[in-house]
């Protein structure tokens, strides 16, 4: 419902504004973009410049973006989020809880908007959805449900999947709301959950021997910079150990991993593109509400399937949105 409340308020602001934003004269709208890194980037910043692009903005003439991507690392957080802040931009778009953690210090005056960030509440970024208030406002990528859905998921690829290993990292507020709802959904389906602390590549040779030792029949990669840094290593490793496994975004399943579920990254960053273009018109970030994901995909790897020696079901691949092979 608040979710649905926010999309029709912005829809309303959005159809009162004018597609053409600088009808008189040419004014530059500079906007800067923050990534924390991780999968999704490239094709949610590729929907975000097309959806500026609609309503009005030119690259080069009216628009001029200044993008900044930490790429995982955490000693590129604080500085690059300062170096933002100092260049004066109309408006700033973050991508990542870690990132916008760094520019919530380097800066509280300039708009920031968010493309892609777990539990802004929780995480003391917003007051609340409905009335954000400070200088930031956005999308959120927190959905009730989605969580508890990954091991729904697991289980139905797997019938035999009776133990699940999650990559977290404990210090991160969103990734505490995502082990409640799948410690939940555990205990309903019959399925013992471990946490594994995970938050560089170092970690991740600890958490699979001990996935190993412990002879636990899947896991659960939890969004963070340093997955999308180390892809190609987390879906060897769960490959090597045959151990099925779920992500939240589609960038595992095309890179090889069995399943991702999520929302849609493109979706999200299009919507950002719309708050810059409210912020631009004069709206104050604090009082537009924070949205929450409203389209949702399931993608999955038939392949990836088929070398786990998995026979995936048909009740999961007609709801899939896209099977690669």
């Amino acid at each position: 419902m608040l979710a649905n409340a926010a999309a029709i308020g912005m829809a309303l602001l959005l159809c009162a504004a004018p597609a053409a934003v600088h009808a008189q004269g040419v004014k530059l709208l500079r906007v800067g973009i923050f990534a924390g890194g991780g999968p999704g980037f490239d094709g949610g910043f590729s929907a975000f410049r097309a959806r500026l692009r609609e309503l009005g903005y030119e690259e080069g003439r009216t628009l001029a973006l200044e993008v900044r991507n930490a790429e995982g690392r955490a000693d590129r957080y604080a500085p690059l989020a300062a170096e933002l802040a100092r260049l004066g931009v109309d408006v700033i778009v973050v991508q990542g809880n870690a990132a916008l953690a760094a520019l919530n210090q380097a800066t509280r005056t300039v708009p920031v908007v968010m493309a892609n960030i777990g539990d802004p509440v929780g995480a003391g970024f917003v007051t609340t959805l409905t009335r954000p208030g400070g200088n930031i406002t956005g999308v959120s990528n927190m959905a009730e449900g989605v969580s508890a859905k990954w091991v729904e998921l697991l289980r139905e690829a797997s019938p035999r999947v009776s133990s699940v290993a999650v990559l977290w990292d404990p210090k991160n507020v969103a990734h505490r709301s995502m082990w409640k709802e799948i410690e939940d959904a555990g205990r309903t389906l019959g399925v013992a959950t471990k946490a594994l602390e995970f938050r560089g590549s170092d970690d991740l040779a600890r958490a699979f021997s001990k996935i190993a030792a412990e002879k636990i029949s899947a896991t659960i990669i939890l969004p963070h910079p340093a997955a999308g840094a180390n892809l190609q290593q987390i879906v060897a490793l769960t490959a090597s150990h045959r151990v099925p496994a779920v992500y939240l975004s589609r960038d595992f399943p095309q890179a090889g991993g069995l399943m991702s579920y999520g929302p849609s990254l493109p979706d999200m960053w299009a919507r950002a593109a719309e708050y810059v273009h409210l912020i631009a018109k004069g709206a104050k970030a604090g009082d537009l509400p924070v949205n929450q994901p409203t389209k949702f995909a399931l993608v999955v790897n038939r392949k990836s399937a088929a070398a786990l020696g998995l026979t995936l079901p048909p009740s999961l691949l007609l709801r899939a949105e896209e099977i690669l092979y």
